[in-house]
Order: C-alpha cells, then sequence, then structure tokens
C-alpha cells in the first residue's frame, strides 16, 4: 500500500477507490439511542466481541495458536505506540494528573495513524485506511481532556473488527486477537495511563468495574468457564493472582488494579469484590455481558462519540 497513490485534491468526494468514508458521528441526542440499538454498527460490534467471547472459552493466554502476518504486523504498531511513550517523557508540571506530554504523544499518532494502518492492510483495500485509522485514533484516550475509558477500548474492538470485515484479520485470527493483539493493546494503555497520569472517562468511581476498561473482564472470565479448581472468589487472593496472571487476562487486569490502588480491595472496587461472590465463571461472564450492554453500549455519553462509516454502519440491520 503506497500512501498518496489516489491524491485526496484530484478524486471527487466519496469516489476515493471504493465506497469507503471516513467515519463521523451520528448519535447527537437521546433520543438517537434507538438508531444507534437497532444499527448494523450494534449487531456487527456485539457479534464480534460474542464471537471472541466464545473463542477464547477455557484456553489460556500461553495455549498454542496460529500467528498470522497481519497480527504481527499490529503488534509492530503497538510496538510503535510503545516506543513513542519512551521517547516522549512526563512534562514537569503542577497538577498531578492528565500530564500534558500526552498530547505531544497523540499528535504523532494523530499524524501516523493512517500510515500505520496501511502498513497492516492487504494492498487491494488500501482504499480503506482512512476510515480505519479513525478508529485506532479514538483507541488511546482523548487528548483535549487527557481521560481514557471504555469509548475509547470499544474503538480499538472496532478497529480490529472492521481489519476482520476487510479480510485482514480472518476467523482462523479469534485467538490471536484477543491474547496477543488485545493484551498488547491493554499493556500499552496501563503504559499510557501511568506515565500521563491519565483521568478515566466518564468514570462511575467505586460502582463502575473498572476505571479504564471492560472487555478483558468478559474475555477474561470465558477463560476461566469450566476450570477445574479456580473459582471467582480466588481472584480477590493476590497469591492467585500472582502464580496465574500470565495464563488468564481477568487476573492481569486484578493484578493492575491492585498496584494502582490501595485499601481494601473491596472498598476501591466495589463491583469486582461482588462479582467474586458469584458461584460459577459462566454466570460472571453472562452477567459481564449483560452489564456492558447496559453500562456502556447503552449509554449515551460513551455512544455520543462513536463515530460510524461504511464498515460500522448506523443503517438499520436488515430483518
Amino acid at each position: 500500500c503506497v500512501l498518496g497513490s489516489t491524491p485526496e485534491d484530484e478524486a471527487p468526494e466519496g469516489t476515493a477507490g471504493s465506497t469507503f468514508m471516513v467515519p463521523k458521528k451520528e448519535i447527537s441526542m437521546v433520543p438517537d439511542m434507538g438508531k444507534w440499538k437497532r444499527s448494523q454498527a450494534y449487531a456487527d460490534y456485539m457479534g464480534f466481541i460474542l464471537t471472541l467471547n466464545e473463542g477464547v472459552k477455557g484456553k489460556k493466554l500461553t495455549c498454542e495458536y496460529k500467528v498470522s502476518e497481519t497480527v504481527e504486523k499490529l503488534l509492530d504498531l503497538l510496538g510503535t505506540l510503545d516506543r513513542w511513550i519512551n521517547e516522549t517523557p512526563p512534562a514537569d508540571q503542577p497538577s498531578r494528573f492528565g500530564n500534558k506530554a500526552y498530547r505531544t504523544w497523540y499528535s504523532k499518532l494523530d499524524q501516523e495513524a493512517e500510515a500505520l494502518v496501511l502498513a497492516v492492510l492487504p494492498a487491494d483495500k488500501c482504499a480503506a485506511a482512512p476510515e480505519i485509522a479513525v478508529y485506532l485514533k479514538e483507541s488511546v484516550g482523548n487528548s483535549t481532556r487527557i481521560d481514557y475509558g471504555t469509548g475509547h477500548e470499544a474503538a480499538f474492538a472496532v478497529f480490529l473488527c472492521c481489519l476482520c470485515k476487510v479480510g485482514a484479520l480472518r476467523v482462523d485470527d479469534q485467538l490471536a486477537i484477543v491474547f496477543k493483539v488485545f493484551n498488547r493493546y491493554l499493556s500499552v494503555m496501563r503504559k499510557l495511563q501511568r506515565t500521563y497520569r491519565m483521568e478515566p472517562a466518564g468514570s462511575q468511581g467505586v460502582w463502575g468495574l473498572d476505571d479504564f476498561q471492560f472487555l478483558p473482564f468478559i474475555w477474561g472470565s470465558s477463560q476461566f468457564v469450566d476450570h477445574p479448581t479456580l473459582e471467582p472468589r480466588h481472584f480477590i487472593d493476590e497469591r492467585v493472582v500472582n502464580e496465574h496472571h500470565q495464563d488468564y487476562m481477568f487476573l492481569d487486569c486484578i493484578k493492575f488494579i491492585n498496584e494502582m490502588k490501595t485499601g481494601p480491595f473491596a472498598e476501591h472496587s466495589n463491583q469486582l469484590w461482588n462479582i467474586s461472590a458469584v458461584p460459577s465463571w459462566s454466570k460472571v461472564n453472562q452477567g459481564l455481558i449483560r452489564m456492558y450492554k447496559a453500562e456502556c453500549l447503552e449509554k449515551f455519553p460513551v455512544i455520543q462519540h462513536f463515530k460510524f462509516g461504511s464498515l460500522l454502519s448506523i443503517q438499520p440491520i436488515k430483518p
């Protein structure tokens, strides 16, 4: 894929290569939420999340799976974002939160996103780069507010979903998508959150599941389904967490919380504490999917920022 093979200024609006389009916001008022819930985008997004949820069921992060060339390229892309953090140390500033150096880091991504996406796409799909790059830029936090939340995480899932839709990622990439790509994304986001002291976006404080993430708890609970010994009550035991976090995404999330928060777990992470009392992992998994829909996907403050294009369409689902 070569950037600038069809200069924008020459191609008339909407004819550049294909029917790809730069995604835009469509949900501007609370009553628009019905349009979102009935959209092709909602069905495709939930379908993607649930397909991956099934794919990782009962599997460890360390299990054997195929790693395709596209997956390797995505890991390179995330490695680049990681390297830019190292090259952009936090600025000296009076306020503890929201370090302004994040904006410098973000502006690099803003400039390079399309080129980064082009490097991942197959040559015949390079026309999709401007559309898909939008979701990559949306997936790392907000550069005005220097915050990060589940809406940004969702944008990364959309980014991966779009790569599936254009055929860059395939059905047999499922395990690598979650265990390699999403897991690497998580580690880069944690580094961003730590380095630039990012604020949680739209956080519900102790009443939310987690300040920053949600999907790894869904997929991570699925990994535990039918586990012979580890039950939900075990994840609040720090010994269990330290012993098994390399194998289980859920425990890796708990480990990060334990590193970032002080005080009793029941106080700083009340929702997770409650979840530890649920008898089975499949119940936890089903409950988290319901909670994700209710607390993230059906909340206007999250969805108003969502962007829709040709790959993730606001059009109503075909009956």
